[in-house]
Parts: structure tokens; sequence; C-alpha cells
């Protein structure tokens, strides 16, 4: 039989450093195996009752289960299960992937649509512009017609070169819409009597741009 140092220190009731020194003294008898000293006790030299006790310990020790081999079955199954696993890690990342294009596509259409619309707003401003530009240039372009015959001329152009115009075809000929016309008019209507160039006739108003400038309420 073969005990080790601690085996050997609790059936015989020894201390450690007394079984070192007997096996330093070569008292035991002892090998060494794996870097693990076994001292080696004859059977026969044990008695009757150490005998049974040690039976006794033998079989209330638990055996230990066999180690369970690895089998191809195994390692597929291990495989199988690893890739499931990746496979769900994927759809989640495939998932934020989406949601976050999604985001990106509406971030980049609501910039769009913003842009859109300042650029809207610019272009009527410009268009305005243009208008006002446009009537400042007909009010202050020169008036004088020379070596015209004048039964060629037709209506509006004579009343142009007189400086003296009804005050709706004016409008028409500028190119005025009915609603601003209809403001225009307003207007005159509004300042009349306290404004010198305001010219009425027969419940008509009329303009003299020869020698007024109507700016202020063609704007």
């Amino acid at each position: 039989m073969r005990f080790t140092v601690d085996e050997y220190a609790k059936t015989f009731k020894m201390s450690k450093e007394m079984i070192q020194n007997k096996l330093r003294t070569k008292r035991l008898n002892y090998i060494i195996e794996g870097g693990i000293t076994y001292i080696i006790v004859p059977r026969s030299s044990l008695n009757e009752e150490k005998r049974q006790e040690l039976a006794q310990n033998i079989k209330s020790v638990p055996s230990m289960p066999a180690p369970q081999k690895t089998t191809v079955g195994m390692i597929i199954a291990l495989y199988q299960k690893e890739n499931q696993q990746l496979k769900l890690k994927i759809k989640e990342l495939e998932s934020k992937i989406d949601r976050l294009v999604n985001d990106k596509e509406q971030m980049l259409i609501a910039e769009r649509e913003r842009i859109e619309e300042i650029y809207t707003a610019k272009d009527e401003q410009l268009k305005n512009l243009l208008e006002v530009i446009n009537t400042k240039l007909l009010l202050s372009r020169d008036n004088s017609v020379q070596d015209v015959d004048i039964t060629s001329t037709p209506p509006i152009a004579s009343s142009l070169s007189s400086g003296i115009i009804e005050l709706k075809r004016y409008l028409k000929f500028i190119g005025m819409g009915s609603e601003e016309r209809k403001a225009i008019k307003r207007r005159f209507e509004l300042s009349y009597g306290s404004d010198v160039r305001i010219i009425q006739k027969e419940g008509e108003f009329y303009v003299d741009l020869s020698k007024y400038d109507y700016t202020d309420f063609l704007s």
C-alpha cells in the first residue's frame, strides 16, 4: 500500500514534521512519482484493526466519475449552438443598421425640404424686387416722343407720352394683377384730397407720370 504524506499523517496519527524527519533518515520506504512523494507500507506490517479501518475508508471514498469522452456529435452540437448565437447577433446588428439608415434618410429629407423652402422664399423676394425695379424704370423713362404719327400711335402709348394716364389702364400696362390693382386703387382712394399727386376726373383716378413719382403707391 502507498500513502501520500497527508494520507499517512491522517491514517497513522502522526505529524508531517515527524514524517519528513523519518523520510530524511530513511526510516520510511517511499517513492516519488510526478513530483509527489508516496510512502510504501507493506500490508503485512499492519495489524488487523488497521487493515479493516483502511478497507472501510476505501469503501467510503466515492469513486470519481470517468471523464466523458468528446465525440464528433458533441463538437457538431457545440458549433451549431455558436452558429445560432452568431446569427442572432447578426440580425440585431442588421436591425440597428436599418434604423440608423432610416433616421439618416429622414434627416436628409427634412434638410432638403428646409433648403427648398428657403430658395422658394428667396425666389419670391427676387420676383417682387424685379417688379419694383421694372416699375421704377417705366416711371423714370423719358416719355417725350418726337416725329411720331399721332394717328398711328396706340392710345396707351399716346397717354404715356403726354404723362397723364388713367390709373387702371396704366396698372394693366405694367402688368399688375387684379388683386394688386384693387389694392393700389384703395390706396389712391385713401390719399385722395390730401396728396396732390392723386388726380380724379369723372370718378376715375389718373396719374401724371411727367410730374410725379408713384413708386410708393405701387410697391
